[in-house]
Order: C-alpha cells, then structure tokens, then sequence
C-alpha cells in the first residue's frame, strides 16, 4: 500500500507517467492547482504553506522508496520535484505586500513563473546544475527544483528593480 501511495505522490497521481513532457505537465498542473486554491477556493497562505512544506519534507521519503531498486535515481516520472519548485514564486507572489491580487494579475504573473521555471529547470544554470548532476538521490532530484523555483523569484525582483529606475 505505502509503495502504491508513494507512486501516486511522486508522479502526482499518474501525471509523471504521461509519455511527452511530464516535467512540463506537472508544473502546469501545480499552476491550475494553485491558482485553485488561492483564488477560487481562497484557502488561507498559511494552510497552502503548510501542505507545501509537508509534501517538500515527504518527497525526501517518497523519491528514495520509488528508485531504491531502480539506477536511475532521477527516472522522468518524478515530477514531485516539478511541485515543489514551481510552487516557491508562485507562494511567494501571493503572500507578497499582503495585498489581494486579482484574478487576471494573477494568471499573467502565474504564466510568467511557469515559462520562467521551465527554461530555468531545462537549462539549469549552477546551482541549479549542482545538485542534478552531483547528487544523484532523492536531495539532488528535489533542490535542484527548489534552486529552479528561487531563480524565478531572484529574476522576478532583478525585472522589478528594473522597472522602478526605468519607470
């Protein structure tokens, strides 16, 4: 039952297995999931924390019971670490200033982040890099995620910036 319930996890209920793109289709699938839950559902920041935090802690667990008797310790259907990473900025965002943020705002910004983490886990820049080619377990398939998600926030603020001496 435990190895049942940890594929369902790591592959975000099956989505890890479709055959094209599952890296893609899980950090689309955590934009949907979060947008649900920040501006249809309105659950508190505080609640969608702590879901975030307890499923970071129990990827460790789940990805190094799902490649124990596997080589390859980073197989495509993983996409927990998709999740994870995806879910920094856009957390991030909506706690921000502690002000509402539209639904409309919310979707471009939401699309920013996507396209953002996707070229920054694809291309992965140092430090990004590090962990997904010196770490080969359960830490490296997951912080290279979290570093992907923190590029996307540090470029973010680098645009603000930006914005405000421009504007």
């Amino acid at each position: 039952m435990i190895k049942t319930f940890n594929f369902l996890f790591v592959t975000m209920f099956g989505l890890g297995k479709i055959k094209y793109i599952p890296g893609t289709i899980g950090s689309f699938a955590t934009v949907l999931i979060l947008y649900f839950c920040f501006h249809i559902f309105n659950i508190n920041s505080n609640l969608i924390f702590l879901g975030i935090l307890i499923i970071f802690i129990y990827s460790f667990i789940a990805v190094t019971n799902h490649t124990k008797n596997s080589e390859n310790k980073d197989p495509g259907e993983i996409i927990i670490d998709e999740f994870i990473g995806q879910s920094i900025p856009i957390f991030l965002y909506e706690i921000s200033h502690e002000t509402d943020k539209g639904p409309d705002e919310a979707i471009i910004f939401y699309g920013v982040c996507f396209i953002l983490f996707r070229y920054f886990d694809i291309v992965k820049p140092f430090p990004v890099s590090y962990f997904d080619k010196k770490h080969k377990n359960s830490f490296g398939v997951i912080m290279d995620d979290v570093f992907a998600g923190f590029y996307v926030v540090l470029s973010l603020i680098c645009f603000i910036v930006l914005k405000s001496y421009i504007l």
